[in-house]
């Protein structure tokens, strides 16, 4: 609830940015780049944090700040005494308990159920954590188009409180912890050491990056195409998300089937997410523009929960923490340049190559690490990619 609480407050951040800035797309890039920015500078110290001290208690004081940041920002909004400055350092602040929170909920899923349900757990909630990506906008769309903006920001902190109830409520001795990393210089260094030798981690990740950063910025782009070419309200941007929900819940169920992916199935939906996005920005009407994000949708939640559950499945316990505040970098600490220059191109260009531009980076990334993962195998990239073998998604 709560994630996908934080991920309806971005979407309600940002059609108040608007507002405020009369549909600055700069702005609108400036916002989500301080939110994301802490990630890009603080993610590894994140990961550190998170295998050092108890899951369980460093989540309970996360979740506390990101409710009363929500709170802040939602009565700012209610009184009308907001303005463009405070959502940009509330942003910020966000952006900072993000670090810590992103990779310690990640780890603490395997802590929960233990090393017999570790594949499972893991898929379930890299699909809950990406599907709130997804979800959170279309919410955001609904409850503002009903209730106006402050109300999504007032739903978010509440949002909150449920989970600090579930926390409160374990049963720490029922509980799987991970094997405590101690205090000590070269921590940092250790995981990135450990990163560098495996393949299997780092090429995925390079793929990461360029998806998330320049792919997946969905909270400028949708919002821009639904404001400035469709010219439709709020209620419409969320029917928007929602139908990108619906396709992104049905990829989360596909990658949730899946107890280890393949790179093979990464560099797929990879692909197909870069032209079912160029499709969306080539949509000719508004009707055409909701159905092509239903595969978009589908395509790049596939992608993002394989991305999620293999590397997990892909590292040690105790190294857990800091390869997913590595991971969180790579996903998420790219977005103070992505969300930027999306807003810029849209704001220079039009929104359409906005997206457009998106989608090609991201299908040009996955032709590149295929062509990388085939040489390392020793066979031609035809070969490896052939359909009938893409179809059964095998390694």
């Amino acid at each position: 609830m709560s994630n996908t609480g934080s991920w309806m407050q971005r979407v309600a951040q940002d059609w108040l940015v608007l507002e405020l800035t009369h549909n600055s797309g700069t702005a609108l890039g400036i916002t989500t780049g301080l939110q994301f920015l802490p990630m890009l500078l603080f993610s590894l110290w994140g990961g550190v944090i998170a295998d050092r001290y108890p899951k369980r208690r460093i989540l309970m004081a996360t979740q506390s700040a990101m409710g009363a940041l929500a709170l802040i920002l939602g009565l700012l909004a209610l009184t009308g005494s907001v303005r463009i400055w405070h959502v940009y350092l509330l942003a910020f602040a966000l952006g900072l308990v993000t670090v810590i929170d992103n990779p310690t909920r990640q780890a603490f899923a395997v802590e929960m159920v233990g090393r017999d349900g570790m594949a499972n757990a893991i898929a379930l909630n890299s699909a809950v954590f990406n599907l709130a990506r997804i979800a959170g906008p279309a919410v955001a769309g609904v409850v503002i188009g009903v209730l106006g903006t402050p109300a999504a920001f007032l739903v978010n902190a509440a949002s909150y409180g449920a989970v600090l109830i579930g926390l409160k409520l374990m049963r720490p001795a029922e509980l799987h912890p991970a094997p405590r990393a101690e205090r000590g210089p070269g921590q940092l260094r250790e995981a990135l050491s450990y990163v560098r030798a495996r393949p299997g981690l780092w090429m995925p990740l390079i793929l990461i990056f360029f998806v998330s950063t320049f792919g997946m910025n969905f909270q400028v782009t949708n919002a821009l195409m639904s404001r400035t070419v469709f010219h439709t309200g709020a209620s419409a941007f969320g029917l928007a998300s929602a139908v990108f929900a619906a396709g992104a819940l049905g990829g989360a169920l596909l990658a949730a089937r899946r107890k280890r992916p393949t790179i093979r199935l990464l560099l797929v939906t990879s692909l197909l997410f870069g032209l079912f996005e160029i499709m969306t920005g080539l949509a000719p009407d508004y009707l055409t523009f909701l159905a092509a994000l239903v595969p978009t949708g589908l395509a790049v939640l596939t992608f993002t929960t394989a991305a999620n559950s293999s590397t997990q499945l892909g590292t040690a316990p105790d190294m857990r923490g800091r390869v997913m505040g590595l991971y969180m970098l790579v996903f998420l600490g790219g977005t103070p340049l992505g969300s930027p220059l999306a807003g810029w191109l849209a704001a220079t260009y039009g929104a359409r190559l906005s997206v457009i531009a998106g989608g090609v980076i991201s299908a040009l990334a996955a032709v590149v690490v295929a062509v990388m993962v085939a040489r390392r195998r020793g066979v031609s990239l035809r070969s490896y990619l052939r359909p009938v073998e893409l179809a059964r998604g095998t390694a």
